[in-house]
This record gives C-alpha cells, sequence and structure tokens, in this order.
C-alpha cells in the first residue's frame, strides 16, 4: 500500500511539501475550521478525479473550491450585477469563514468539479494552516471532507489516516478543527436567497448582513426518489456523516433519553453506545462518550463527529444520540444527525 505523508502544519518546510504535492497533481488533507478536506488542484481535471476515486465518491457529488482571498473570486466565477453586489457583501461579512456560495462557473473549472452543473461552490476559509497553504500553492483548491463517502466527517488527521490511510498523497496535520461542521451552503443569486446547508453562519445572519431574506431548503417528499444528479445542491436528501454503528436520535431532556435507553436495554440491546452532554447523567450502565455542555452550542458541534468516530472505536453497535433544539448553530447539528441516521 502506497504511503501517506503525515506533515506538520507547523512547519513552513511540511506546508511547502504539501503545496508542491498539490502542484504535481497529487491530493493533501488540509484543516480547515470545519472539518478536514481532501485537496486537489480545482483546475485539473486529472487532480480532480483522485480525489473522487480516494473517498470512493460518486461522480454526481460536485465538490467545493478552495481560494485564499476573496480577490480571487473572479478567477473561477463569473458573477455581476446585483449577484456582485450581494456577494461583495457575503465575503465582507463573512470570509474568510464557514461559508460556501454557490456562483456561476467559468470556464477554468472543469465540469468533473461541479458535476456537470453551471454552479461552483466556492468559499475562503479561515484557519490559519488551510489559508498558509493556498497562499503557497497559488492555486484554487478543491476539497470536499476528507473521509470516506458518507462517512462521519473527519475533524483531527487521525480521522483523516483512519479512512484515508495509503488512498491519498498526503495528510498537513494542524490539530483538531475548531467550528466541527462543515460550512453554510447558500445560492445568494435567488430571491430570497436559498440555503442548502446550514453550518456556523445562520440565516439569520446572512439576512443581517445583506438585507436580503434567507430560505432554508426543506426537500419535498417528491424529492426524496428523484436521482441525486437532478437535486439542486450536494448532500441534499441523502446519508451522510454516518458512523458505523446504527444511530438513533431522541428529542427532548435527560428524562427522554434515559427513558429511552431503559427501553432499548429492556428489550435486550445490547453493545449500546451514548453520546452524552457532560452535564447530563445516565441511569443505565453502557459506554458513555462524553459530548459537551448541553448549552454551548458551539462546543456540541465541535465534538460531535469526534464523539461518534469515537464510538465507533469502540464497538458499539448502536449510538443512541440527543437532538438539541431547533435554532441557530443547532439546526447545524440537527441536519448532521438527521442525515447520519438515514437509513442506507
Amino acid at each position: 500500500m502506497p504511503t501517506t505523508l503525515h506533515l506538520d502544519a507547523g512547519k513552513l518546510e511540511d506546508i511547502s511539501r504539501a503545496a508542491d504535492l498539490l502542484r504535481s497533481g497529487g491530493t493533501v488533507a488540509f484543516a480547515t475550521e470545519t472539518v478536514y478536506g481532501l485537496g486537489a488542484n480545482a483546475l485539473s481535471e486529472t487532480a480532480v478525479a483522485k480525489i473522487f476515486e480516494a473517498k470512493q465518491r460518486p461522480s454526481w457529488d460536485p465538490l467545493i473550491v478552495h481560494l485564499a482571498s476573496p480577490a480571487e473570486i473572479g478567477s473561477i466565477t463569473s458573477v455581476e450585477g446585483e449577484l456582485k453586489r450581494r456577494v461583495e457583501l457575503l465575503a465582507a461579512s463573512f470570509w474568510p469563514g464557514p461559508l460556501t456560495l454557490l456562483l456561476p462557473r467559468n470556464m477554468s473549472v472543469p465540469s468533473v468539479v461541479t458535476a456537470g452543473r453551471p454552479l461552483v461552490g466556492v468559499r475562503v476559509p479561515s484557519h490559519p494552516a488551510a489559508l498558509a497553504l493556498l497562499r503557497a500553492v497559488a492555486l484554487p483548491i478543491a476539497a470536499p471532507s476528507a473521509n470516506t463517502f458518507g462517512h462521519t466527517s473527519p475533524t483531527t488527521a487521525a480521522h483523516v489516516l483512519a479512512d484515508l490511510a495509503g488512498r491519498i498523497d498526503a495528510v498537513l496535520d494542524a490539530g483538531p478543527t475548531t467550528v466541527g461542521l462543515e460550512s453554510t451552503v447558500l445560492d445568494p443569486a435567488q430571491t430570497p436567497m436559498m440555503l442548502y446547508r446550514p453550518g456556523a453562519v445562520t440565516a439569520e445572519q446572512i439576512t443581517a448582513a445583506t438585507g436580503v431574506a434567507v430560505e432554508v431548503f426543506r426537500p419535498s417528499e417528491a424529492s426524496t426518489g428523484l436521482p441525486q444528479e437532478s437535486l439542486p445542491s450536494p448532500g441534499v436528501g441523502i446519508r451522510h456523516y454516518a458512523p458505523r454503528a446504527r444511530l438513533v436520535l431522541v428529542e427532548g431532556s435527560e428524562q427522554a433519553l434515559n427513558q429511552s435507553l431503559r427501553d432499548m436495554l429492556a428489550k435486550g440491546t445490547k453493545q449500546i453506545g451514548v453520546l452524552l452532554p457532560s452535564d447530563w447523567h445516565l441511569d443505565e450502565l453502557v459506554l458513555v462518550e462524553p459530548w459537551a455542555a448541553w448549552n454551548d452550542h458551539v462546543a456540541l458541534a465541535a465534538a460531535l463527529f469526534a464523539g461518534l468516530r469515537a464510538l465507533d472505536d469502540r464497538g458499539v453497535n448502536l449510538i443512541l444520540c440527543p437532538m438539541p433544539p431547533s435554532g441557530g448553530l443547532n439546526d447545524a447539528i440537527r441536519d448532521r444527525l438527521e442525515k447520519a441516521a438515514r437509513p442506507s
């Protein structure tokens, strides 16, 4: 099996080595503030194809392109008129940061990046290691999450290696990510603007920054049976972010979680793991992975994927997880959990 280099983002020579690999058509996983991404030269069809191969990602699922600064947006998109005004407002408010904009691509972007769609997802990450790499490589970098397709997203280099060791050229280790959930995905050309994936940048924040209403996409029952390539945005209507163990979600309180656990144990369910808020208590003895304080939404988001992976690593067959109430960043947590819990 080929060796995946484990590079250190704290060393300039390792950032340079990662940039050289990307310029030569290789694949490098790197930390962003959201999750680790698997990067390749976004302008090279051959390089981008390696992302799909390594992740076992279907060709209908488009990628997000990462730029070093908002000034580079014109290199891969064609934005004019009212859309340009909105993009400038959004970039001034949220870039660098965890917001992806769906924008008309220009001919420099291979169709493999967008899965044949006319729009390309673009963002400028805020993680210093990601920005250092992007500046060093001086190319737009296509990068979905650095994990096997559909599996729980990686928030550490160890998570990347658990899924992709031997399948990619290198991982640039910058420690755990901070946000812990993928970026918000927004189509700013529509009115109201359409939010396809919730994230750390919320609909309310977007409206406050632009003065334009935002609608959150809700897939209809009719859309769930459509081919994935006909859906309006990546990740809509599919199982994603999933641990190996079956994930069962519990709406409500500490009491509701305990009742669900008692019911499962009464039915003879074995090898149960619980992603448990750190200020909650369980009445039964089962495997527990501490999560974060229930009202600390930022910490809950940051620790979600690591907690699911940790329970998988402990060999549980079923993971019981409480669902935080709707609103703000919790909407992004709920989105990831709902997709992860869907049957395959």
